[in-house]
């Protein structure tokens, strides 16, 4: 029974939307965002009795939301990032049967799923590189939202990142999996880490060595989302990020604000964002 409290948004509720930019330096885009929804339909083609006594169903089961950000600034960062975002996207839309039985307690299979929709990508990568000399060793991050309400599940490669803006509180849902983190997880001092290069070293990555952590969480009507790559967040605030979302009218106008404002200070990488909420 669905929990009143916390009823399931329809399609008219959800507000998202996505934009990305080269920015002021790199010569070619290789980011990729992406977001899709599925949905259980029911369309009435033809009936003796008024139809003006039916109503279509198109009740959303699955939102999907990712950024991807080719590595290393090399000729293979784009193609990396498209062949993960599709694969991704293939293999799950073969998997739709997942979604629509998807209940309270099934969360174990649909982690299964994703996790073996991150190996295909990372798997179609490879190949990709293998065909082709000239994009040997391409990469790219992936960080992948997906809402099933109430339930969020993030699958995450890289240190593209996933933010939670909830009751004016910003969390972020995702941890870098980077050279700089991995020292101060082992004790390292910050003001050492701080001045390091090595905040850009990827210790995961799709296409290379790949460890991803998949984690789940409670969504709320209030909660607003924000999936990026680190040509926003090596320019914009955690503090300006949390004013931007709660303060923006709607999702557009948060991402042209974000991307904007990285621009503004340098835009020194290709910075994307994808915003989601409910109106």
């Amino acid at each position: 029974m669905e929990n009143m409290a916390n009823p399931r948004p329809q399609e008219r509720d959800i507000d998202v939307f996505g934009r990305s930019h080269v920015g002021k330096v790199r010569r070619e885009n290789q980011d990729q965002y992406f977001v899709a929804s599925l949905h259980k339909t029911m369309k009435i083609r033809t009936t003796t009795v008024p139809k003006r006594r039916f109503q279509d169903v198109a009740e959303p089961v699955m939102a999907l939301l990712m950024v991807a950000d080719g590595v290393g600034g090399g000729p293979g960062g784009r193609t990396a990032s498209e062949t993960a975002v599709q694969a991704v996207w293939d293999y799950l839309a073969g998997a739709v049967d997942v979604f629509w039985t998807m209940g309270l307690g099934m969360e174990h299979l649909l982690l299964k799923r994703l996790e073996e929709a991150v190996e295909r990508c990372h798997a179609a990568v490879r190949s990709e590189a293998e065909r082709d000399a000239s994009l040997r060793g391409m990469a790219t991050t992936l960080t992948m939202a997906t809402v099933v309400w109430p339930r969020l599940f993030i699958v995450q490669v890289g240190d593209s990142r996933c933010y939670r803006l909830r009751n004016g509180q910003l969390q972020l849902l995702t941890t870098d999996q980077t050279m700089a983190q991995a020292l101060l997880a082992q004790g390292m001092p910050p003001e050492r880490v701080d001045t390091s290069r090595l905040h850009h070293v990827l210790t995961s990555a799709v296409g290379s060595d790949i460890a991803p952590v998949t984690t789940m969480f409670d969504l709320e009507w209030n909660d607003r989302l924000l999936l990026c790559t680190d040509g926003l967040t090596n320019h914009v605030t955690d503090e300006e990020i949390r004013d931007v979302l709660a303060g923006a009218s709607s999702a557009r106008d948060a991402c042209r604000t974000l991307v904007d404002r990285a621009l503004a200070r340098g835009g020194t990488d290709n910075v994307t964002v994808v915003v989601g909420r409910l109106r």
